[in-house]
């Protein structure tokens, strides 16, 4: 039976690896990891040699990633990538081809380990539970996902296939566990605000969260009636009376599914002189929408995530009614970030 595999990549490669059918791993001063020969103390040694400074206790956790990623993973098997750049569960399927691509471009390739991927469909956060997601929180690279494996597949294939046993991952270092800590605590707080948002909140409600949102960042806000106004819900603007330019035209989606780029040109076809354009979304954004915005200086986007940022930024100044909604108490967190090699 396949295995079922759970994997993270950095933030700027994983859009390029969901368009290339790949996903990738570093460790570049290895070389091809086909060069390793032999079991894990094999890719122990190498690790030590091409990484002399790295601590011991890193080592080991990092060989069984490479030796699962080079010798384990099989055509078939199942892949399960939680994309940080649009907060989306991505399921594929292995296709059994390992490639080292040193270069991209003419550049060094920091994440050259490849492996090609059949990427079948890519679902919301807000789709698997709470307890799904924490396991694929999982504090190392590459790693079996086997406690809610079911729950993923089951949503690209109705019967659902279960994981079989694979040895268990190895823990690591203490600086590496505390990074994941932290990363899952980030994670955790945005899935709960999002979901408190969406269930408790219709249409409606969402654009008069937006508009009080925005009433706490300073602005003078309020939601549009329904006019067929090209989907402005909200109007902002920086003085009382609205007089003064800029004026911000607000499109808001209680939605977490993505939005593309043709509901974002309808809101921009509806700005006059003057006037900018803001779209608040639960869910994310298309590469075309994001292109877009990076080209059109009077329009901002809002994602789940960053929407997420804004409501802890100015908690302190909602209303009795959205803390309630949305109960948080502030943590710290230690602010330790480990990179893949």
């Amino acid at each position: 039976m396949s295995k079922v595999w759970g994997l993270h990549m950095p933030e700027e490669i994983g859009s390029a690896a969901l368009d290339g059918n790949y996903v990738a791993i570093g460790w570049p001063d290895l070389k091809s990891l086909e060069k390793v020969e032999g079991g894990r103390e094999a890719f122990k040694e190498a690790i030590l040699t091409a990484y002399p400074s790295r601590k011991p206790g890193a080592v080991p956790v990092e060989a069984g990633i490479l030796y699962r990623f080079s010798n384990e993973v099989r055509a078939g098997d199942w892949v399960i990538y939680p994309s940080k750049h649009n907060r989306e569960v991505n399921i594929g399927r292995f296709q059994g081809q390992y490639s080292y691509v040193p270069t991209v471009n003419g550049e060094c390739n920091n994440y050259p380990n490849r492996h090609a991927v059949d990427w079948l469909n890519r679902f919301s956060r807000s789709e698997f539970s709470q307890a799904a997601l924490n396991e694929i929180g999982s504090f190392i690279t590459l790693f079996s996902v086997r406690k809610h494996a079911t729950e993923f597949l089951n949503k690209v294939t109705p019967q659902g296939e279960l994981p079989t046993e694979s040895e268990d991952d190895q823990t690591p270092d203490d600086d590496s566990v505390t990074s994941i800590v932290s990363r899952q605590a980030q994670e955790t707080t945005q899935d709960y605000v999002i979901r408190k948002i969406y269930d408790a909140l219709s249409g409606y409600e969402f654009e008069e969260f937006t508009a009080h949102l925005l009433e706490c960042m300073g602005y003078t806000a309020r939601v549009t009636t329904k006019s067929g106004d090209g989907g402005v819900d909200v109007i902002a603007h920086s003085d009382e009376l609205g007089f003064e330019p800029p004026i911000i035209k607000v499109q808001c989606k209680r939605m977490t599914s993505q939005i593309g780029e043709p509901e974002v040109n309808q809101l921009l076809g509806t700005l006059g002189e003057g006037e900018c354009a803001l779209f608040i979304s639960l869910g994310s954004y298309s590469r075309p929408a994001r292109l877009l915005e990076r080209n059109r200086p009077k329009l901002r986007l809002i994602d789940g995530e960053q929407l997420v940022e804004l409501v802890l930024e100015h908690y302190d100044k909602l209303s009795a009614r959205f803390r309630t909604m949305i109960p948080l108490k502030q943590i710290y967190v230690p602010d330790i970030m480990i990179s893949q090699d």
